[in-house]
């Protein structure tokens, strides 16, 4: 590995230097040297900008005297690199003082018991550190012909991370969610499953971070590209071992990488239009050859499941020209593939302007975490997602399926998931889940036969005459009352209500009802028809699903 710095003790060797005598500081020759600066002002560290060598005779600084330490303390806050003094002329010796700041500090003097010219000297380090910052840029170019020239091989990634081992002479690996990992040496495969989790359960600070696996030190960089995480390079190296130029070689590394990623994602994208065509012909239950399906998603198998995640965009009104739009699309598929996969499911993608679905299929394992846990994951990334340039910045509106088995209830399963969807825009409940919506499985079958407002007349109509006629409000008593399971106490705290005047409203509603409601088979009726009532008098119900029927 070669040093990006110049640091001090590099600079001891030279010719001019063969006399000079390092007389404090000597655990600071590490420091880097990016300058040097003839100085002999006693406000000199206003002529500072940090890491500069200073050269002085003394006449502006008592270094022979205590009285220089508070000079001293200015130059240290500065970050100067060291300080060479030449003796003789304005200081004749250090004083002991000056020589234990500099112990104490880590701060290097070197002084000069001739005289010198510090024109030389300043002339000679110029000419190092300026050809030292060149050789690097030239073996930084050197390495981005070389990845660039790797990325074009069959196999380009592990190529790239064996360059990045015959440099580093560490391990390395390079993991990803939605493709195979690569690592070099052999033996460290065991560790990129390891690392995957590691990762996986981390936040990952930008643009690199730390981090230990069975007790090595990782230094881990996230290769990105269409500002996406593509996956992550993990050299086996702690972080403050590496200096910049270490760094500079690496995300060159990981720049090469991404333009595999991006190229591998190009050609799987020109797929994309196939399998949108086909998860479209799927759930509109249009004749279609299961080779064709196995394209796209798994064989059918025992422990083999699916459900249909579908997402309602609410963008009916926002107008995309074509062009955006089909680029849009494609790396809004990339991004939702990618994030499925990662949480263990086989997706099927397709992008609509106005909903996008996705027949997520999974292999039922015992450890593995609940489909529905992974889902709720994955709404919450979307949600994060939404305000980002790929997407439209919309709410965004969930519906998931129940669990199917048969690729052939696949426009049963997109049913359910636009129930769900119309159950939450109605806001009537919150859930993504087609299993979790209840009695509402079947007012909308109801409503669909055109049977659902029969239904709330027969059990409801006398109420809605008399609210309606004498100006009263006795539905939302009803309505409170059931939910408080037929608490009067707590259905009068909630409607702010003395509990006589509850009394006086639950007896008309008896008896504009004909019934008891003490009766558990009265009450069901009675809650039934009042989530009816709510679902029938959600005023964008036939507006936003026109073809609510047909579904």
């Amino acid at each position: 590995m070669e040093k990006w710095s110049i640091q001090v003790k590099d600079v001891l060797s030279r010719d001019l230097f063969q006399h000079a005598v390092v007389v404090a500081g000597k655990n600071g020759l590490h420091r880097e040297i990016k300058w040097t600066h003839i100085l002999e002002s006693g406000d000199m560290e206003s002529f500072i900008n940090g890491g500069e060598l200073i050269l002085t005779t003394g006449s502006g600084v008592k270094f022979d005297s205590p009285e220089g330490l508070s000079h001293l303390d200015k130059l240290l806050n500065k970050n100067v690199a060291g300080i060479c003094i030449e003796l003789g002329t304005h200081v004749k010796e250090i004083a002991p003082e000056i020589i234990q700041y500099g112990n104490d500090h880590d701060l290097p003097f070197i002084i000069f018991n001739e005289i010198v010219k510090f024109v030389d000297i300043t002339q000679d380090l110029h000419t190092v550190i300026i050809n030292h910052h060149h050789h690097m840029l030239s073996q930084l170019y050197h390495f981005s012909e070389k990845f660039n020239e790797l990325s074009l091989l069959p196999n380009g990634t592990l190529t790239i991370l064996k360059e990045l081992y015959a440099y580093f002479n560490v391990p390395v690996l390079f993991v990803s969610f939605d493709s195979k990992a690569d690592y070099y040496p052999p033996k460290m495969k065991e560790q990129t499953q390891l690392m995957k989790t590691r990762i996986k359960h981390a936040k990952m600070p930008s643009p690199y971070t730390g981090c230990k696996l069975d007790k090595d030190d990782y230094t881990i960089f996230p290769v990105k590209g269409l500002g996406h995480t593509w996956g992550y390079l993990c050299l086996q190296i702690a972080p403050d071992t590496l200096d910049k130029f270490s760094f500079s070689i690496i995300d060159r590394a990981a720049l090469a990488i991404a333009q595999i990623m991006l190229r591998n994602k190009t050609i799987e994208e020109r797929k994309q239009n196939q399998e949108e065509e086909i998860v479209r012909r799927m759930l509109k239950g249009k004749d279609i050859d299961g080779s064709e399906i196995q394209k796209i998603l798994p064989s059918p198998a025992k422990n083999l499941s699916y459900r249909l995640f579908l997402i309602d965009t609410n963008s009916y009104n926002i107008t995309n020209k074509e062009g955006n739009w089909e680029e849009a699309k494609l790396q809004q598929a990339m991004i939702i593939r990618s994030l499925f996969r990662k949480n263990g499911f086989i997706p099927a993608v397709a992008v609509g302007r106005n909903e996008t679905a996705v027949i997520a299929a999974f292999y039922k394992q015992k450890n593995a975490p609940k489909d529905t846990n992974r889902l709720t994951e994955i709404i919450n990334e979307l949600k994060h997602m939404q305000q980002k340039e790929n997407f439209n910045g919309n709410p965004y509106t969930f519906g998931i399926s129940n669990i199917h088995l048969d690729y052939d209830t696949s426009p049963t399963s997109y049913k359910e998931a636009k129930d769900v969807i119309l159950i939450q825009n109605a806001k009537l409940i919150e859930t993504h889940f087609y299993e979790e919506i209840g009695v509402y499985r079947l007012l909308i079958e109801m409503y669909n036969s055109n049977k659902l407002e029969v239904y709330v007349q027969d059990y409801l109509g006398a109420i809605l005459q008399y609210d309606k006629k004498m100006k009263t409000d006795l539905l939302s008593t009803l309505s409170v009352y059931l939910k408080c399971m037929g608490s009067k106490k707590e259905t009068a705290n909630k409607l702010y209500i003395v509990r006589q005047t509850l009394y006086h409203r639950l007896e008309k509603i008896e008896e504009l009802l004909r019934t008891n409601l003490a009766e558990p088979i009265n009450r069901q009726a009675i809650e039934l028809a009042l989530s009816a009532y709510y679902l029938l008098n959600w005023t964008s119900l036939e507006e936003a699903y026109p073809n609510i029927k047909e579904l």
